[in-house]
């Protein structure tokens, strides 16, 4: 199956573009779960302003997200952001790095905005973890974060373990079934394969939620949702490099999810497809072809069959 990357492509290939060769710019696009960006060089051609609105920003700001944009920002982050949209970064092509490998980093580090906001309820549950184990206190808080209509994500630490749990809507009968079977390989593997026995531990349940965020108001209790708890142990955020690839894949669950969805639909959409045209040519091959001959008079006229 394939990963999708954490990192905005547009902006990455944009942004490359333009320090390459700067000139004037003014781009909207739209990324995963409805977060939109915008692109300009509203003052001057090596000035870029690049602008990020996603619908669950105050909650990722109370779970410090403003503090882990500033750690890998600095000076980039502006402190009042363009109007209608939540952060806004200021990109002076005349100070990007001229080593190769550096300006790759600092390019890669500019499309990775919304994954760095997006990290701030994974890094304070790791953090929590690490300060309940060493208090021995037993539940950390339970952070929601409501990335998309009716959909959300919930993390909570623990003093031995940070639960992760997905909610997410299967919007017809067909996504319902590929979602089911999807998810429940999550689930069987690590109970046949030893060699997977180091990934973290996943759960799926069908309408009803986990114990952990039964008590959240509002919950959807319907056969189109479905919700997929991962449990994170110490080691999958022992270090620094860890945690960072931890949280990386798991943000962009519910898009691999649904995007795979997708895939396995068209698949066998063409699959049937081809499978209709074979049965056409067998069917063509079996039609009688029937055998017309000119019957003629004495005179040499022709006889036609009316």
């Amino acid at each position: 199956m394939i990963l999708l990357e954490s990192q905005n492509y547009i902006i990455q290939t944009t942004l490359a573009e333009k320090i390459a060769k700067p000139s004037s710019l003014d781009v909207q696009f739209v990324d995963f779960d409805g977060v939109r960006f915008h692109l300009s060089t509203p003052e001057r051609k090596t000035s870029l302003l690049l602008s990020m609105h996603i619908r669950c920003w105050d909650e990722l700001v109370r779970y410090g997200a403003l503090d882990i944009l500033r750690r890998e920002y600095g000076s980039l982050l502006v402190a009042q952001p363009e109007d209608e949209y939540n952060v806004s970064l200021v990109i002076d092509l005349e100070q990007v790095p001229t080593d190769a490998e550096a300006r790759e980093a600092f390019i890669l580090s500019v499309a990775l905005l919304k994954r760095n906001a997006l990290a701030a309820p994974f890094e304070l549950g790791f953090r929590s973890q690490k300060e309940l184990e060493a208090s021995g206190g037993s539940q950390g808080e339970l952070m929601q974060v409501h990335y998309r209509d009716e959909e959300a994500i919930y993390v909570q630490a623990s003093p031995d373990r940070v639960t992760v749990i997905f909610s997410t809507i299967f919007q017809d009968e067909t996504d319902r079934i590929f979602g089911k079977v999807f998810l429940q390989e999550f689930v069987d593997p690590r109970r046949r394969l030893p060699n997977v026995q180091n990934a973290p531990q996943v759960l799926y349940t069908n309408r009803d939620p986990p114990l952990e965020i039964r008590h959240v108001p509002g919950l959807r209790n319907t056969d189109d949702i479905g919700y997929l708890t991962f449990v994170l142990f110490p080691r999958h955020f022992a270090n620094a490099s860890v945690a960072s690839n931890t949280i990386s894949h798991i943000q962009l669950f519910r898009d691999y999810l649904h995007y795979h969805i997708k895939c396995s639909k068209a698949y066998m959409h063409s699959r049937m497809r081809h499978r209709v045209a074979e049965f056409q040519k067998v069917l063509n091959r079996a039609k009688t072809e029937v055998a017309t001959t000119e019957r003629k008079t004495v005179t040499g006229r022709t006889l036609v069959t009316r």
